[in-house]
């Protein structure tokens, strides 16, 4: 196309054409944008718009305007411009400007509004100072257009509408762009908050992780030395029971397996402290009625007492993998506790399924022969106590009446998370004693399910940093001065209202 094809002018309607086409592309643009916003922000924007044309349209029904029908179609732009503030900034704020000239003193109201929001999303601040200058001049020119026929009014008008510009135009453009600049320092701030407190979150789980990976090398070595010899001298010690002493060999045989267990155990333990959690399938036989059956087993062998076993979970109720562990932990530690210092006594054993969980009782009687107890340090009692609590559930150990001795525990039958509150009173749907359990009415640490009551406990010692220092009244605090240029708009809005309502 040569130089000359490029200036003639197009056909006749080309210009009108391009127009309609770009009215339609603009509308399928809003269209679009419509459906692809939040329903909760279009609903906002909808009752803004509505809210704007309201404070436009009902006082003219209460003072009527010299030209109501200008006054009406200013009342509709100004409810546009509120529209067009998000997507169109540049377009809102030079289209605010005519409306300060308008027949309709209700508008000016929303005038500051549409300013300062549109103000807020251009970038840089110096290009909004360039449209405000712009709608100033025009709303000079404008001015200065219609005062030719009135030279007498047009220095009062100018004075008026240069008032109108400062402080409808202009003080609102100095609070939007401080806000706009403040905008991207509070997104910089978040995100470097939740940059430390990532940093933060991963050290202080590496320090863990080195932490328990050091007691798992200690424990390894020390433990697993120790056990390993104590094995290989009972199992030299049963053959030898075998050949010399053939009634021992039971318990000989029984020191051998404990051994082994107890190796075992301490590989299922460097395992978890190896790694960051306890996975399902770590001791997944742990808990279960065989479980609790072998371990009652194993302890009538060794204690020579009557054991007994009352087993009443139903097969339909779910045990989470770790609720299962602690129900071993409690009904191994109750009988340890039990051959410890009471060799001989009664002992019951009772694993009960509620609606609410699983209640573990461990209770033994007097011992027929008095035995000679050294006592111990109840650090096994602790560290159940402290299991349990973090599982969501309830622990109490402590003295009968009858002399006797009950260890008890209310676990859920998922784990949740877990509550400050223990040892609670026994819930109201708890099913009736067994006979050892009638003596211990006065007991007061029988379990029960959490009340709900206490804090709950959450990992960590403060929430995120974001939710303390960068909350939406610490920022608009933080910019105190963008407030303080609005309050000349907002008096002299209520003093041209006031006017406009006397007049």
């Amino acid at each position: 196309m040569t130089q000359e094809e490029r200036q003639l002018p197009g056909p006749p309607g080309r210009g009108a054409s391009d127009a309609v086409r770009r009215l339609r592309r603009e509308a399928a643009e809003i269209r679009a944008a419509v459906r692809a916003a939040p329903r909760r922000t279009v609903v906002a924007e909808s009752l803004v718009c509505a809210l704007a044309a309201a404070f436009g349209l009902i006082p003219l029904l209460l003072i009527p305007p010299d030209r109501p029908v200008l006054a009406v179609l200013e009342a509709l732009w100004a409810a546009l411009l509120v529209a067009a503030r998000r997507g169109r900034p540049v377009a809102a704020v030079l289209g605010a400007f005519p409306l300060l000239m308008g027949a309709n003193v209700w508008v000016l109201a929303v005038v500051p509004l549409i300013v300062l929001s549109a103000t807020r999303r251009i970038a840089p601040p110096r290009r909004a100072w360039r449209i405000v200058g712009v709608a100033c001049a025009a709303l000079g020119g404008l001015t200065v257009a219609t005062g030719l026929f009135r030279w007498e009014t047009l220095p009062v008008k100018l004075a008026e509408n240069a008032v109108s510009a400062v402080l409808l135009l202009l003080l609102p453009t100095l609070a939007g762009t401080m806000l706009g600049r403040r905008r991207p320092l509070v997104d910089l701030l978040r995100e470097r908050n939740a940059y430390l407190e990532q940093t933060r979150a991963l050290t202080a789980a590496a320090a863990r992780m080195e932490e328990r990976t050091r007691i798992a090398r200690e424990m390894h070595d020390l433990l697993g030395h120790r056990l390993s010899l104590i094995s290989v001298h009972a199992g030299a010690l049963e053959l030898a029971a075998a050949r010399q002493a053939p009634p021992l060999a039971g318990q000989v045989e029984l020191l051998r397996t404990t051994a082994g267990t107890a190796m075992e155990e301490l590989r299922e333990i460097l395992g978890v402290l190896r790694h960051t959690d306890l996975s399902d399938e770590t001791g997944g036989d742990r808990g279960t009625y065989d479980d609790i059956t072998a371990l009652v087993t194993q302890s009538r062998q060794t204690g020579g007492g009557s054991v007994e076993l009352v087993w009443s979970v139903p097969d339909t109720v779910e045990v989470g993998a770790r609720v299962r562990q602690a129900i071993h932990r409690v009904v191994r530690e109750g009988l340890t506790n039990v051959l410890k210092h009471a060799s001989g006594a009664p002992t019951l054993v009772e694993v009960k399924g509620t609606d609410a969980g699983i209640e573990v009782y461990v209770a033994n009687g007097v011992p027929r022969v008095p035995g000679d107890s050294q006592g111990g340090t109840s650090s096994g009692l602790a560290g159940l106590q402290e299991r349990i609590s973090l599982l969501g559930g309830t622990f109490g150990a402590g003295a009968l009446p009858d002399g006797g001795f009950r260890v008890t525990a209310w676990l859920p039958s998922q784990p949740f998370r877990p509550s400050h509150t223990t040892n609670g009173p026994v819930p109201a749907s708890a099913p009736s004693p067994s006979p050892l359990e009638a003596d211990a009415a006065s007991f007061s640490h029988a379990p029960g399910p959490p009340s709900g009551d206490g804090d709950t406990w959450r990992p960590g010692s403060n929430p995120p940093l974001s939710a303390q220092t960068l909350t939406w009244p610490r920022v608009l605090g933080a910019g105190c001065t963008a407030v303080l240029v609005v309050l000349p708009t907002a008096g002299f809005l209520i003093v041209l209202l006031v006017m406009a309502a006397l007049g």
